[in-house]
């Protein structure tokens, strides 16, 4: 997406992708408001409804007790929305349909099977461009900025260097595929029952399913066997009995270890981090590449005068660029990022909470709660995840 909006503007800029294409099964579907949004200022959406696999227009949160909050989003939705209504769309088919339309711009480049091996310092240790290998040779990449978006295992967080801060997760995620029938529903499924929460993204000819467990206890679930597990995941999603024979081994799940967290300072002179690879996101709320997105209109937003300027005169790029600009992106995208974070972490703990409830109790939390839950709290949560606190919108 930063490509995409930068070369729009006309900056020369250069895309490294690590694999030869997009396709990454722990890459989330759920495209939110705040991000149709952007999409729809780009002139994209009827490319984008192609590629849309179903729509959910309230937000559910069930256990196997009982509906815990039953939210339409045309109710909290700000006033003048477009959109009340999220997208499910692989995300690996929007990534394609972004470079392809950043691919109409001249000054834009898209290297792929580029794996970033370090960065180019200048004399007094600033950032002046990438390290990269592909084909098997090495290659120098020099330039005005460097951005780091290559997720939560990103090699250039080391570069920046000044430390993460870690916010906790108590959950981890086993991740694997079961059929999906053509008379199924389209929308997303998810419930809590004890023994774990599920979460079944519809892929077509297939469920991508997401089985939340206490961060840790991923070896001992294996030792009691795959048979156990089955059965777990059927006391929680009955309507998966019948196809989890499809898991043959442990080698058809898959951890997914969860981690909450920021770096401390997201920029230094020459490089700027933006997505995961500036804080890495809970699944809870499937908001990751939302806020990802996000993160890059802002920094096209902020980067791209300044970077046309100094391409004018490329030889007097460091007068023409101050280092300091690339701290307006973690100025202009901090809040929103640990508002999120700290409701995710909220979140989580209760989530891990009712998987945990005893027998004989219910999974449903007493009366004046459950009222506050699908009261004040049912309209804030869709407003902060599916909106966005600090939504962006695409200049120039």
């Amino acid at each position: 997406m930063l490509g995409l909006l930068l070369a729009k503007r006309g900056v020369e800029v250069t895309v490294l992708e690590k694999h030869a294409d997009f396709l990454r099964d722990f890459r989330g579907d759920t495209v939110h408001p705040m991000t149709l949004d952007i999409l729809d200022e780009l002139g994209l959406m009827p490319d984008f409804d192609r590629l849309v696999r179903g729509r959910m227009r309230a937000v559910d949160f069930s256990t196997t007790d009982g509906t815990l909050v039953h939210q339409d989003l045309d109710a909290v939705a700000p006033k003048g929305a477009k959109y009340a209504e999220i997208a499910l769309a692989p995300q690996w088919d929007l990534l394609d349909l972004l470079s392809r339309k950043a691919r109409e711009y001249p000054s834009f480049r898209l290297e792929m099977e580029a794996e970033t091996t370090g960065v180019l310092r200048d004399r007094l240790g600033r950032v002046r461009g990438l390290r990269y290998r592909q084909g098997g040779e090495e290659h120098r990449l020099r330039a005005v900025v460097s951005v780091a978006a290559d997720g939560r295992h990103s090699g250039l967080r080391e570069e920046i260097g000044t430390g993460v801060r870690e916010l906790g997760s108590p959950i981890d995620v086993l991740w694997f595929r079961l059929d999906r029938r053509e008379d199924e529903p389209t929308e997303l499924r998810g419930t809590i029952g004890r023994g774990g929460g599920l979460v079944a993204i519809n892929r077509g000819d297939y469920w991508q399913v997401a089985f939340l467990v206490r961060k840790g206890t991923d070896a001992e679930i294996k030792e009691a066997g795959l048979a156990a597990f089955r059965e777990r995941v059927a006391s929680v999603a009955s309507w998966t009995a019948d196809r989890l024979d499809q898991l043959a081994s442990w080698d058809d799940v898959k951890l997914l270890s969860v981690t909450v967290e920021r770096l401390r300072q997201w920029a230094v002179p020459g490089l700027v981090a933006i997505g995961d690879a500036a804080h890495t996101m809970s699944p809870m709320g499937g908001v990751g590449v939302n806020l990802a997105i996000s993160d890059a209109v802002a920094a096209a937003n902020l980067l791209a005068p300044d970077l046309l300027r100094a391409q004018e005169d490329p030889d007097r790029f460091e007068k023409v660029l101050n280092p300091a600009i690339l701290d307006r992106v973690q100025r202009r995208r901090q809040w929103p990022t640990m508002l999120t974070q700290r409701i995710q972490v909220i979140g989580q703990d209760r989530v891990i909470a009712f998987t945990e409830t005893p027998e004989g109790r219910s999974l449903l939390p007493p009366a004046p709660a459950l009222a506050l839950l699908r009261g004040p709290i049912a309209r804030v949560l869709p407003r902060v995840f599916v909106y966005g606190v600090r939504p962006e919108r695409v200049a120039g």
